[in-house]
């Protein structure tokens, strides 16, 4: 007997952290004063510049693998090559000034006609993405830009595209964007967010790394820049909190900030309305194993609203916190009238009587929206003081914020950065003690706008990042953080530890305009900042028109799986298609992120795209196509708009290619060939390589296509696992496919009459070739492809009937609902 064994792909996991190592600051070609009372101008030389043979500036070009990307590059812009491991095929970028200044604009050449996509703040907390063809279409705050370049000055049409990724990084106290001008110009925008704090130069500003596979050159820039920096972690060495892997209810779009403890168990216990079923989230078949409570539960000022205080969804934003516990809202009266700790017996009772694992909360990166209050009853050793917000020009040039428009005028009560240790942990020490798993951390991009008179932007930001993250390593056993509203290199660049982000904007459940621009958000900005932890596509409604439209992207994004329905307002039948019975979720193995083909359309506004995602499981892959056509965020009107509303029906297609990584789930002896499995439509196609299959979508449409793999078995003989049918994410089920061949790969009778192939695939008396042994998570309608009509299915020991389809080559059968949790399956099947 010979075995083929098709383990599941093991993608990078955690690795412990490290101890940073000391640096050494001769290496670090960098020049800046910090001017002080207190403290001299500190200047740090910079070493000798070359550049490497892939990446150059001849003749006023910037030329990457032969292939011209900048011209008219000025004299001051000055190429420095990596040095050691990873960083050998990559550069960065740097400036020079003729005097220092906390904020400068460097030109860095001409961009023309070549196609790029890159990720911008268009506020201040959020990116999304822009693609162009030319510098002035670079928005400002660009944080990250990919550029497809096609022909060489050398080898011409036939060279092969390369994908150059641009990162602007931080560079001591100092943060670079890109943004492009009218001359086609890319800048650097250089600054410090406090004036007192200066440069004249910064040589490693932008880095930059080139390649034929984008997500490989995307892959090892961040590394490299990863080990360059010694300031973050890349994903893969982050440990991932175990609520990934769960079904869950957060209480945001439920109840915004009127959130009580009485509402909390509402939500989990109520019996839903508009659906046939008789049963909550928690007594139903799709039961939340974590919840997230989130604003609305802290202690905060009582004092009456000002009429000029902005206020959106209960948030009142210049609101401060006045102490580290629950408020009245979530307060248990004993029977002496005494006020204990109801967070507390909240959460016991969740987790007793609903079997939820993980309760998370929420509180902002500085406590509340405006803060702490100085000087706030048991809180006066944080030596809190109103601060008041300066946001750099970039991010005032895109999309005003109502927040920032309140705290400008009421200010924000900072905890001095020396004593924000103590205030997270003292909180977290306090939720902790209630049974808190981890919090969901919000408005984390405000301390940006606070650096004045404590070291500039960076240095505030890493403070407030190292006392966080430490915080949570002592009080949460989990790693239980949720990064939000902190799409800014600062934190990005600072954290070693935090290893879930939220990817977008919010999912706004009465805004029309929202819906398809979200989806296309979490995919492009996955690109990025799945780099440095894995990325959360937000909540969303169940009972929603748009809902089955968001469920499915969230079904292969790799991400948390999380509705805010209203309490007894869910639709199971949607629920049912992305939870198992016991509350888990079959979630894919990677950030999901567009196709190739995806990267330099615009599938939001060009009118002609679809958008295509790509992921993996353990066996198989997958690609979901959807429609993201009419709306997308205006630089004219500067907020998310629809410009279109009547967007056409669009055709595309899809192929095992897409899937960028299948080869790595496919074995050696794989031939390219694979069963497509549409989820919506139900065809089963065998598709030989290089062969597309079409599809066709009206806006708010989706198909999800998973690739299985053919595995030859013996002459005429082939099969392809493909799994749970009836699940969004299909092939998320099945986690090993095992096969064993017989040593005489001759189908024979049990008499021992050799009969034709035909014969024999249909004869039930035949001897089987080869068992396939197979790995599977979940219950419900499961599907093989095979070529000829299976000899048996046997699940966990006992045989069970099947059903096959000669045409298609499909073979389904049912499993049971398992009686523990996370159970997997044994499964064989004989051909």
């Amino acid at each position: 007997m010979t075995v083929l064994k098709t383990t599941p792909t093991q993608f990078p996991t955690w690795i412990p952290p490290f101890r940073e190592p000391r640096r050494c600051l001769s290496n670090m070609c960098l020049t800046f004063s910090i001017h002080h009372h207190r403290h001299k101008p500190l200047v740090v030389k910079c070493s000798k510049m070359t550049v490497t043979p892939k990446i150059s500036v001849n003749d006023k070009k910037l030329v990457v693998h032969g292939k011209t990307i900048l011209t008219g590059v000025p004299d001051n812009i000055v190429l420095t090559p990596g040095s050691g491991g990873g960083l050998v095929t990559g550069a960065f970028v740097g400036a020079t000034a003729s005097h220092s200044k906390s904020l400068h604009v460097f030109p860095m050449g001409v961009l023309e006609e070549l196609r790029f996509m890159c990720c911008f703040r268009f506020k201040l907390w959020w990116m999304t993405q822009r693609m162009g063809t030319c510098g002035r279409d670079v928005p400002l705050e660009t944080q990250f830009m990919l550029i497809e370049s096609k022909e060489s000055e050398v080898d011409g049409e036939n060279s092969p595209t390369i994908y150059t990724v641009f990162l602007p990084l931080l560079e001591g106290p100092f943060r670079a964007v890109l943004q492009g001008n009218d001359k086609n110009e890319i800048e650097i925008c250089l600054e410090s967010g406090d004036n007192a704090v200066e440069t004249d130069q910064g040589l490693h500003l932008v880095y930059m790394h080139a390649g034929t596979n984008p997500f490989e050159v995307i892959n090892q820039a961040v590394k490299a820049v990863e080990k360059h920096m010694q300031t973050f972690l890349h994903r893969e060495k982050k440990k991932l909190p175990s609520f990934l892997d769960w079904f869950g209810w957060c209480t945001w779009d439920a109840f915004y900030t009127d959130v009580t403890a009485e509402g909390v168990e509402e939500g989990l216990e109520r019996t839903p309305k508009f659906v046939q079923y008789d049963h909550s989230l928690s007594a139903g078949a799709t039961p939340p194993r974590f919840l997230i409570i989130d604003d609305g539960w802290q202690q905060i000022e009582s004092k009456q609203k000002d009429v000029d205080c902005v206020v959106q969804e209960g948030a009142q934003f210049a609101t401060r916190l006045t102490g580290i516990r629950e408020n009245t809202k979530f307060q248990k009266k004993t029977h002496n009238s005494e006020q204990t700790s109801g967070l507390k017996h909240l959460v016991e009772g969740v987790k007793q009587h609903h079997n939820v694992k993980n309760v998370y909360v929420w509180h902002a990166l500085a406590g509340y929206w405006g803060g702490v209050k100085p000087a706030a009853t048991g809180m006066e050793h944080y030596d809190t003081a109103l601060a008041y917000p300066v946001q750099s020009p970039g991010v005032l040039g895109n999309q005003p914020d109502i927040v920032m428009d309140s705290l400008a005028v009421h200010g924000l009560g900072l905890v001095h950065p020396k004593k924000v240790f103590n205030f997270y942990n003292e909180l977290h020490a306090y939720l902790a003690s209630c049974g808190v798993d981890g919090v969901k951390v919000d408005v984390q991009n405000i301390i940006e706008t606070l650096g004045a008179g404590h070291g500039g932007r960076v240095s505030l930001t890493r403070s407030y990042h190292h006392a966080l993250e430490a915080s949570i390593a002592r009080n949460f056993t989990e790693n239980g953080c949720i990064a939000c509203m902190c799409h800014n290199t600062d934190g990005l660049y600072s954290s070693k530890q935090t290893a879930v982000v939220r990817a977008s904007d919010d999912f706004y459940p009465r805004d029309p305009a929202s819906h398809t621009i979200h989806i296309s958000s979490v995919a492009y900005n996955s690109l990025f900042l799945g780099e440095f932890m894995q990325p959360d596509w937000d909540m969303f409604h169940s009972l929603h028109p748009a809902a089955e439209y968001h469920a499915a992207a969230r079904a292969i994004g790799g991400c948390p799986i999380y509705v805010s329905d209203k309490p007894g307002y869910h639709n199971f039948d949607l629920l049912k298609k992305l939870v198992l019975p016991d509350g888990s979720v079959l979630r894919a193995q990677l950030p999901g992120r567009p196709t190739r083909d995806s990267l330099f359309v615009d599938p939001a506004r060009d009118g002609t795209s679809l958008l295509k995602i790509w992921n993996m499981n353990k066996c198989s892959g997958v690609v979901g196509v959807f429609n993201c056509q009419g709306a997308g965020w205006c630089k004219i009107e500067k907020k998310t708009r629809i410009h279109d509303t009547s967007p056409g029906t669009l055709t595309g297609s899809v192929c095992a290619s897409d899937v960028d990584l299948i080869t790595q789930v496919a074995g050696p002896e794989w031939l390219g060939e694979t069963i497509v499995y549409a989820y919506r439509s139900g065809e089963v196609i065998r598709l030989p390589k290089g062969v597309s299959v079409p599809v066709t979508l009206k806006v708010l449409e989706f198909e999800l296509f998973h690739f299985c793999p053919i595995h030859e078995i013996a002459p005429g003989i082939s099969f392809a696992a493909i799994g749970l049918l009836d699940m969004f994410n299909t092939g998320g089920a099945v986690e090993l496919v095992e096969i064993h061949r017989a040593s005489n790969n001759k189908p024979e009778l049990f008499d021992g009459e050799v009969l034709s192939e035909l014969t024999c695939s249909q004869s039930p008396n035949r001897a089987a070739a080869a068992t396939v042994s197979l790995r599977v998570r979940g219950r419900g309608r499961f599907g093989v492809y095979s070529s000829q009509r299976p000899v048996k299915c046997v699940v966990d020991g006992s045989e069970t009937d099947f059903n096959y389809e000669s045409e298609s080559g499909l073979a389904t059968f049912s499993i049971p609902v398992p009686q523990e949790e996370m159970y997997r399956w044994a499964i064989e099947i004989k051909v």
